[in-house]
């Protein structure tokens, strides 16, 4: 079966990043810091050297396990590096992390669909998923992306928290910025209007001229 087929490709990996603007355990949690560094508190973050207050929960075993999905994901090619090489597994772990509501319903989701993935893994081929044939992790990733897929409703559910939170991670990175062509926070001496042909393909072919004569 193709690695292709479930691959999020990258442009709707953009879509997804829009949208959102905003068996036994794998291992046991990393340990807990006594005193996790600070560089500023939650409610007066120090955006200029963000340091996060908390200890990441995800052990180096999830970690193993994500960082394999995430690089079927979005697997490296001639132009860009694999998720994992841009830090992304540690961007989920940072998030999951986050002493927040919705980031604690996200650890027990990943922690658990990590832990589902890791058992059907060794169920099928008696390996780990980070040690098991690309072909035999896509076998897995194509069923959990079918829309009417066989297998349970909740790993489904974290297949498809993980595409997305690997999109975001990956095309914020400056890397995955450069790629798709983002050239924004940068200074710019001129501000030139969209192309005409652009504005004639959504029906906006007007839009200059109108915007000129009010100014």
């Amino acid at each position: 079966m193709s690695d292709d087929k479930f691959r999020l490709k990258r442009r709707q990996a953009l879509g997804l990043i829009a949208s959102s603007a905003a068996l036994p355990a794998l291992g046991k949690p990393a340990a807990t810091p006594a005193t996790p560094r600070r560089s500023a508190t939650l409610k007066d973050p120090d955006l200029n050297n963000p340091v996060y207050p908390w200890a990441l929960e995800l052990s180096e075993a999830e970690l193993r396990t994500l960082a394999a999905l995430c690089d079927m994901i979005i697997p490296a090619d001639s132009e860009t590096p694999a998720a994992s090489a841009l830090g992304v597994p540690q961007y989920i772990n940072e998030h999951v992390s986050a002493p927040y509501p919705q980031h604690k319903a996200d650890l027990i989701e990943v922690r658990g669909g990590l832990t589902w993935l890791e058992g059907e893994s060794l169920t099928r081929f008696r390996k780990a998923f980070s040690e098991i044939q690309p072909s035999q992790k896509a076998a897995i990733c194509d069923e959990l992306s079918q829309p009417n897929s066989p297998l349970p409703p909740h790993a489904v559910a974290f297949f498809s928290k993980i595409r997305n939170m690997t999109a975001s991670g990956y095309f914020t990175t400056r890397q995955g910025m450069t790629w798709v062509g983002y050239i924004g926070n940068t200074p710019s001496v001129e501000f030139p209007p969209p192309p005409e042909a652009t504005l004639k393909k959504l029906g906006l072919d007007n839009i200059n001229q109108r915007f000129l004569k009010k100014t």
